[in-house]
């Protein structure tokens, strides 16, 4: 019988390692996505949208569907899933690999701020700004609602649902943004402070380098910690070794 992998998905690199997998011969992918995007991107594979009823459901679920390895390519700030992923591998004996991009790195000239949390972010905001640009997700923006002095520029690829801060300008948008569009848009709407969560990865990262470029301080919400006993491998290429699908690359 065909290997069968668990794609917990909803980002780039999980779109990708669904196309390597189902181009692959031999190799049965489904790829479960949360469902908070009514309009995802196609996925190669089979594809299942909603919660598995946490770790036990998920647990559950890797049994009846006879998965013989999971693959959690979530979003670096999805927590719970991550979390309910590591109880059911461990639950299960079914071999777990996260994959997480590298977090971002400060460079010469940046004025980062680094926070634990998005309610740290929001304590922090108005001594650095009163006008701020908010990119940390839809979901989060009620840490920011209290924030009455703050005019605060939301970007969101959804509508984001209240609560939101009193003082709110939506933009829709979807990545990859050019360093061009992210300057052009800060001084468009006289940005002073911009608050993003360590997403990491290349299609969101232009506007750290235009908010150096303007000299703006940039408050960074950390990402939190994985499970204990669980690591990260950083791209596709490690997963797929990982899963002993590609030879692994050599050591130096």
């Amino acid at each position: 019988m065909s290997p069968h992998v668990l794609i917990l998905g909803g980002t780039a690199e999980a779109r990708l390692l669904a196309a390597e997998l189902a181009a692959g011969p031999g190799v049965r992918v489904t790829t479960s996505l949360a469902g908070r995007v009514s309009r995802p991107a196609p996925l190669a594979g089979d594809v299942r949208t909603g919660g598995f009823g946490g770790a036990e459901g998920l647990a559950g679920w890797l049994a009846e569907r006879r998965v013989d390895a999971v693959v959690d390519a979530t979003h670096p700030f999805a927590a719970g899933i991550t979390a309910h992923a590591a109880r059911a591998a461990a639950a299960t004996g079914v071999p777990l690999v996260v994959l997480r991009r590298p977090g971002w790195q400060p460079g010469d000239g940046d004025r980062w701020h680094p926070v634990p949390s998005l309610a740290a972010a929001a304590d922090a905001l108005p001594g650095l700004g009163r006008r701020a640009f908010l990119t940390t997700g839809r979901l989060g923006l009620a840490a920011f609602a209290h924030l009455a002095g703050v005019h605060c520029v939301v970007r969101s690829v959804e509508p984001p649902a209240p609560p939101l801060p009193p003082h709110a300008e939506v933009l829709l948008a979807r990545g990859p943004f050019t360093v061009a569009d992210e300057t052009a848009l800060l001084r468009r709407h006289r940005i002073d402070v911009l608050v993003t969560k360590d997403s990491g990865g290349a299609a969101t990262a232009a506007k750290l380098t235009a908010a150096r470029t303007l000299g703006l301080p940039v408050i960074v919400v950390r990402r939190p910690p994985l499970p204990a006993g669980v690591a990260a491998v950083p791209d596709v290429a490690a997963v797929l070794a990982r899963l002993g699908l590609t030879p692994p690359p050599p050591t130096r």
